[in-house]
């Protein structure tokens, strides 16, 4: 029987594994691995660093990276330069067929990129929407309405399955509204509960009901409808996420250690905050003595529904046929090839100019 996949995701120092971490991924209570542009040298090294993480565990840890394309993106050298997001809202502009084709195309090959090297997924894609407000968002959002999103996401989605691979939305119920940057910030969005509803809900609303398989809440104050930050809020994360919009997949924390998160008092106290209110899984970057102290305030943690979602997550077919089949890939990474160049005019260099 599978071991029990714990409930927080650490990062790791560089592009091997310390004595230290080594020590840490053994815990109980560690159940994934979030990777940076630190971590990364080349993709060979990056697959040895990934065998050693799962070898080390001897458990079934979940292994990520934020890989959205364009600003943020971790692992470049050795990968395609995907662009950002906002350029596919440009093409869906002129041409909603070709800009949904070339979202479903590249996100197969993001997800091929990753799943060769043993990753499980990137949290992507963003289904925030960009009201011109948020530099922290800005053009890693498709577009500002929720039609052009819940399209390109939607194609972006079924590129990533066809792979094999998860998704995971961000930023829920929407971190498009605000100024602040909540890694830095302690963004508060005042629009009415009838607007965050009917406009930057609908994305997560339409993408859950095809089958999203994960979530990520903003570290935002929505105060029309909650006090607390939504990661940390019960009203939206148990009364809206699961009762209302029906999602049954997995909720990530967002990084506990922004300054957004620390009106939930200290990084334990984060951590319990934020499972309560509905998180499956918190990340804990940038901080090891405070991502030591979560862990072994978690030890004896066990929620079972939340083990079985993480479970379904990790279990997902790392490969699918389609990416193994040469003839099908040869043709999708003919596809994507040709959606870079397409996008390349649009996306200031920020684009490969080969697959």
């Amino acid at each position: 029987m599978t071991a029990r996949i714990g409930p927080v995701m650490l990062d790791l120092e560089g592009e091997t594994l310390s004595g230290e971490e080594r020590e840490l991924l053994d815990h109980p209570a560690v159940g994934g691995v979030i990777l940076f542009s630190r971590n990364y040298h080349h993709p060979e090294q990056l697959q040895s660093l990934v065998g050693e993480i799962r070898a080390v565990s001897g458990r079934s840890l979940l292994i990520a990276v934020d890989q959205e394309g364009g600003r943020v993106q971790r692992f470049r050298d050795g990968f395609t330069r995907f662009p950002p997001a906002r350029v596919f809202g440009q093409l869906h502009a002129s041409d909603p067929a070709a800009a949904r084709q070339a979202a479903s195309d590249l996100a197969w090959l993001l997800a091929s990129e990753l799943l060769e090297v043993g990753l499980d997924f990137s949290f992507a894609p963003v289904l925030d929407l960009d009201f011109g407000l948020s530099a922290v968002i800005g053009d890693r959002a498709f577009a500002g309405d929720p039609e052009t999103v819940i399209a390109l996401a939607g194609a972006w989605i079924i590129g990533a399955r066809a792979a094999g691979m998860a998704s995971c939305g961000k930023h829920f119920p929407g971190h498009g509204g605000v100024v602040e940057d909540s890694h830095a910030e302690f963004p508060v969005d005042r629009r009415p509960a009838a607007t965050l509803r009917e406009v930057d809900l609908q994305p997560f609303k339409a993408l859950i009901a095809t089958g999203l398989d994960a979530v990520m809440p903003a570290h935002v104050v929505y105060p029309a409808v909650d006090a607390q930050p939504a990661g940390f809020s019960a009203v939206w994360l148990q009364q809206i996420l699961r009762d209302e919009l029906g999602f049954d997949g997995v909720i990530f924390s967002d990084d506990l250690s922004m300054t957004a998160a620390e009106v939930a008092g200290s990084y334990p106290e984060r951590a319990h905050a934020a499972l309560d209110a509905g998180c499956d899984m918190v990340i804990v970057c940038n901080n090891r003595l405070a991502a030591m102290s979560v862990v072994e305030s978690l030890v004896a943690f066990d929620d079972p529904a939340s083990a079985r979602r993480l479970a379904r997550l990790r279990a997902r077919d790392p490969i699918s046929d389609e990416v193994s089949a040469g003839s099908s890939s040869a043709k999708r990474r003919e596809q994507a090839a040709q959606a870079l160049a397409r996008l390349r005019p649009l996306s200031d260099g920020e684009v490969s100019t080969s697959v």
